[in-house]
Order: structure tokens, then C-alpha cells, then sequence
């Protein structure tokens, strides 16, 4: 009978417990640098079991350790009740209470990615913070122009060649023009970093069928399908797609007690909070695409007002990325030429070479006839499932024998 471990892990150290032979010890303390926890694991046994919470540093923390050992356990620490709720709680307290959770086989664990999921979850993370940044930047020269009562910008794009013509010739102090040019001139290299990361996602969404398979749904491009891959990994581990859109934090809150029904109330909000904005704001777009979507919102919308039926329908998008994948189909209400369209753009993104007089994938977007055409079958779908949904009719519980 292997040792179980616990390991409560900080960014410079991790405080250890053992449970060997139904006894429980402290282990002292290990280091969190690489070299000291390659030696460590050099005097754990191939039956050992070690268990850590998920944080910053522990997936590199098992990458080193679990060659190592019989079995590495993460626990979330959302569930970890015990550690939470501990009326002393201290390094070493946290330590035997991992320890005897996991030689009680009672330790929530959480999924661990692979190297490519890793990978793609810090590409998207990169991605996410160098736009916030954009952002950011971009509301503190509005507050400059507010502050100096400067009117709006006559143009659409504050930041684009008009837009920056304009913003020379105001009137400003001239400590108020030397900050606008610095702040510029961060956003130019924010949005260079930006351009060499979204050729990163590009490149990785390129050859990945699920990626690509999520693309035809209408609003989801390459960075929203690729959020949702990396955030995922692997959709087999969700029995459901109710699974997944409670992973997303996408599902409402549900209070019932005694014999009263059931309540809904807002949703939870848990899980991971960039996939779950994306898809939000993929939401956005595709309600206004024409198609079984776009009628779905409106629906939702007539009933519940807008904010409800938007987040509704990032809820019904993130049920069809679920069976999209698990059943290796492509979206039905799918205009083809779209799909090609928003493929060779993934391409050129990527770093293809662009086709000089040459038709290709994608041309047939160009083609007004042709995409006017697939609207209108489009928008017949959507009117078909207007209807069809018209016409339900709540099912009342089945009566007791």
C-alpha cells in the first residue's frame, strides 16, 4: 500500500503530509524551484499518491512529479470544503487535510490539459490581456479629449489614419499632446504584439478539424473557437452539454426546498470567465446573422428583454459546440460561402500566401448574387423554426400511478 501525500503549495515552497500505514506525519517542507523537486520526486515510490491544490504553479509542479508516482490528484479548491472551512488553518493543517482526503479517496480532482491544451490556453490568455491593454489605452486618450471638453471625433476609428489627423490638430496643453503620442505609441506596439499572437492562434486553429468545425456556426470565428477548444480540451469528459455550459458558468442558479418548485435565478458566473465573455460577445453577432439563432434571441428576447436572451443564446451556442463536436458534424445552417470566406481568412492569418488575380477559396463571398441567394434559404430555415417553436406547448408532469 503506497504513501499518500498531500502537498500544500505556495510559490517558494511546498509544506508535505504523509498518511503511511493509517498514520499521519508532517513531512517538512520542499522547495518549489525545479532542481529541488526533481530531487523530491527521486525518493517517491512508483506506488506513492501525491495530492496538491490547483493553482498558479501546480501543473508544473505535476509535470515534474508525476512520471514519478502512482497517481497525481489536483483537487479544486473551490470543493475542498474542509481546507476552506477550517477553523485552524495553517500550512501544515492544509497539508494533513490533503493527505487524509486523498487516503480517504474523498478529494474533488480537476481535469489536467495536455501540453498542446496548455499551450493554446496561454496563447489565448497572451491574446486576451494585449486587448484589454488596447483598451485601456484607448479610454485614457477619450478622458484626455473629455477632460479638455474636445467634441467627438468626427470619424468612425479615433485611431486610424483620419482619426489620428484629427487628434493632432485639437487644441490641447501641450503635456496633455505628449501624453496622447505616448499613449499612441503604446497602442502601435500593442497592436503589433497583438498582430504576431493572432498569427499564433491562426496557426493553431488551422489544422485542428474541431476549430474549424466551430467556425461554421455563425459569430464564432477562429478566436472564439479556438478559446473554446483550449478551454475544453477534451469534450468527451462532459457526459452533456448541460456539463459544459455549467464548466462555462453559463447556467442559471437553482434554490428549491422542501416541496416548494423549483426557482431560477441569475447564473453562476463559475468556470472560466474569458470563454465565457467570447462567447457572450459571439452571441452578440450572431443575433443578428439571419439563420435559427437569430430567432431563437428574438424569441427570448420578446419574453425576457435583451441582456436575458443574449446570454440565452451564448448558452444554446455553447450546447451546439457540444454536439458539433462530440458528433463530428458541421453546423446545418451553415452559407457555405461564409464558411469558406472565414477559412482563408484563418489562412492568410496564418501566414498563407495571398492568390494575386487567382480565384480561391473564399471568392465566392465576393459574389452578391450568390450570398444574397444563401441568405434567403437561410432566413426560410429561420422562419421555418419560428414557427415550429410558435407552436409548443409546456408539457404537464406525468401523473402518479
Amino acid at each position: 500500500m503506497g504513501r499518500k501525500i498531500g502537498m500544500d503549495v505556495h510559490r517558494d515552497f511546498a509544506q508535505l503530509a504523509v498518511v503511511e500505514d493509517g498514520f499521519l506525519r508532517d513531512a517538512g517542507q520542499v522547495s518549489c524551484r525545479p532542481e529541488s523537486l526533481r530531487d523530491w520526486a527521486q525518493t517517491l515510490r512508483p506506488d506513492d499518491e501525491v495530492a496538491l491544490e490547483a493553482t498558479g504553479n501546480s501543473e508544473a509542479i505535476v509535470a515534474l512529479i508525476r512520471p514519478r508516482v502512482a497517481r497525481v490528484v489536483v483537487s479544486n479548491p473551490m470543493k475542498t470544503r474542509a481546507i476552506a472551512e477550517a477553523k485552524v488553518k495553517t500550512d501544515k493543517v492544509d497539508a494533513r487535510i490533503l493527505a487524509q482526503l486523498l487516503a480517504a479517496d474523498f478529494l474533488p480532482p480537476v481535469w489536467l490539459p495536455d501540453e498542446v491544451t496548455r499551450r493554446r490556453r496561454r496563447i489565448i490568455a497572451r491574446r486576451t490581456h494585449l486587448v484589454r491593454q488596447r483598451t485601456r489605452i484607448k479610454n485614457q486618450v477619450q478622458a484626455i479629449l473629455h477632460r479638455n471638453l474636445m467634441p467627438r471625433p468626427p470619424v468612425s476609428e479615433l485611431f486610424g489614419t483620419r482619426g489620428r489627423a484629427w487628434l493632432a490638430r485639437q487644441e490641447l496643453p501641450t503635456d496633455e499632446h505628449r501624453s496622447v503620442a505616448a499613449l499612441l505609441r503604446q497602442l502601435d506596439f500593442h497592436g503589433e504584439e497583438l498582430a504576431l499572437v493572432e498569427r499564433e492562434v491562426a496557426q493553431e486553429g488551422l489544422d485542428d478539424t474541431d476549430v474549424r468545425r466551430l467556425m461554421t456556426v455563425p459569430g464564432i470565428d477562429a478566436v472564439v473557437a479556438l478559446s473554446v477548444v483550449a478551454a475544453v480540451g477534451d469534450f468527451a469528459r462532459f457526459r452533456s452539454a448541460d456539463k459544459l455550459v455549467a464548466y462555462f458558468g453559463l447556467n442559471p442558479r437553482v434554490r428549491q426546498s422542501g416541496g416548494q418548485p423549483a426557482s431560477l435565478g441569475r447564473i453562476t458566473k463559475t468556470g472560466r470567465a474569458q470563454v465565457r465573455g467570447m462567447l457572450v460577445e459571439a452571441a452578440w453577432v450572431a443575433s443578428r446573422a439571419p439563420g435559427p439563432l437569430r430567432a431563437f434571441y428574438q424569441r427570448i428576447k420578446a419574453r425576457r428583454g435583451l441582456q436575458v436572451a443574449i446570454v440565452a443564446t451564448a448558452r444554446k451556442m455553447t450546447t451546439l459546440c457540444w454536439h458539433l463536436v462530440t458528433k463530428q458534424q458541421d453546423y446545418a445552417f451553415a452559407r457555405p460561402s461564409l464558411v469558406a470566406f472565414k477559412q482563408r481568412k484563418l489562412q492568410l492569418q496564418a501566414g498563407a500566401e495571398r492568390h494575386i488575380a487567382r480565384r480561391g477559396l473564399g471568392y465566392d463571398y465576393n459574389d452578391k448574387a450568390l450570398r444574397r441567394h444563401e441568405r434567403e434559404i437561410v432566413e426560410a430555415q429561420e422562419h421555418a423554426y419560428a414557427v415550429m417553436v410558435a407552436h409548443w406547448q409546456p408539457r404537464r408532469p406525468a401523473a402518479e400511478q
